[in-house]
């Protein structure tokens, strides 16, 4: 199943690689233009987690609770069911390659 929110991409997966460590803060993606955030709206609901195995950063999201919402100013919150989550941020082409969507 997968979800989105603004730039936000946020994909069910069966499992994290055991390499993902856990970040303190709980923030999916901050809007580069805005500064607003993407993120957790009760951080002991859930654990956000990176990975760089293999190449470029990976964020995964852990549900530890029934369920948890995940907020943005400019976007509704999209609620998540307890599981495993690949988090990615929306690219774009352009001539000098891909660039990470600004929010």
């Amino acid at each position: 199943m997968i979800w989105r929110q603004g730039d936000v991409l946020i994909e069910r997966v069966d499992s994290i690689p055991p390499s993902a460590r856990r970040l303190k803060r709980q923030i999916l993606a901050s809007g580069d233009s805005t500064g607003q955030r993407h993120q957790i709206k009760d951080g002991r609901a859930a654990r956000l987690l990176a990975s760089d195995e293999g190449g470029p950063r990976m964020l995964f999201l852990e549900v530890i609770a029934e369920e948890v919402g995940v907020v943005h100013p400019e976007h509704g919150e999209v609620v998540l069911p307890q599981g495993t989550y690949r988090v990615w941020r929306q690219r774009e082409f352009d001539d000098w390659g891909f660039r990470t969507v600004a929010d």
